[in-house]
């Protein structure tokens, strides 16, 4: 009989040369003080995953703050400028129930999201991807934002087909970019998870499917409560929906980008947003 053997997700074998990742691209996880393995496998990828970058209690505490002010957003309570029409669905119902899967700007409203948004790990790697230039996109489009994705026959967001980021803005003179999230619930088939084409940032978007079509080499990047995951702009991806119902099908996060182009002027406003993912 034939004994597989299978990769140990944290092991991370190199070759010799060039020092390039043995290990299947999905697998590799990183901890906050490997820079220069961040930086190395994002190159050749298009993304890296960094775990222990909170503690439980720093976690728990987020949590709690997203959860109150998607609740503000609900009631009324908060500034028109954290919803969306253009992302979410304003008929939004999850059991229900009027729901906001979005919360826009969150780091203008939430002094521990935006703790959370300049931790150490993630401001030095976007320093040795973009330069000493980068900017956070905060203060226009949608900012940072906090993202709620469960099932349901009236949700408005549940999964996203394949894109780039890139795509959203290709006129713009913003770019390069890395994205960044942070992910508050592990991800799994139950509740949704993200496909990527590994090395996909190195080339351009022709014959990116519209919809959720499988693509050949796509892998499905898993993540664990509190880690963050970075990719490049032009890296293709999309999101699964989930498999369960709330709760095990609730999938939270904090997402936004770093820049290196030119900044956005205040009051650039939405008009031009190309919303070309499928959801």
């Amino acid at each position: 009989m034939t004994t597989t053997s299978h990769p140990n997700p944290n092991s991370r074998e190199r070759h010799i040369d060039g020092g390039r990742f043995a290990v299947s691209p999905e697998l590799a996880v990183f901890d906050p003080d490997e820079i220069d393995e961040i930086v190395e496998f994002f190159h050749r990828w298009g993304f890296a995953r960094i775990r222990n970058v909170y503690s439980d209690a720093e976690l728990f505490a987020l949590e709690r703050e997203m959860e109150r002010q998607q609740s503000e957003l609900l009631t009324g309570t908060m500034d028109e400028k954290h919803g969306t029409v253009i992302l979410d669905d304003p008929d939004a119902l999850i059991e229900g129930e009027p729901f906001a899967h979005y919360v826009c700007h969150i780091t203008e409203c939430s002094d521990l999201a935006d703790d959370a948004v300049h931790a150490p790990v993630i401001i030095e790697s976007m320093r040795r991807l973009l330069g000493e230039n980068m900017w956070l996109l905060d203060y226009e489009r949608f900012g940072v934002v906090y993202q709620d994705a469960r099932p349901g026959k009236d949700s408005g967001y549940s999964r996203i087909g394949w894109h780039s980021d890139w795509q959203s803005g290709p006129h713009l003179t913003i770019w390069p970019s890395v994205a960044f999230t942070i992910h508050i619930d592990g991800t799994s088939p139950a509740n949704g998870f993200l496909r990527v084409l590994p090395g996909s940032h190195l080339h351009n978007t022709e014959g990116m499917p519209p919809g959720f079509e499988k693509v050949p080499g796509e892998v499905a990047v898993y993540a664990d409560r509190g880690d963050v995951l970075l990719h490049d702009a032009h890296l293709w991806h999309s999101a699964a929906r989930a498999t369960e119902d709330p709760p095990g099908g609730i999938r939270r996060h904090l997402r936004g980008s770093f820049h290196t182009g030119e900044r956005l002027k205040e009051g650039h406003g939405l008009e031009d947003f190309v919303k070309n993912a499928m959801r």
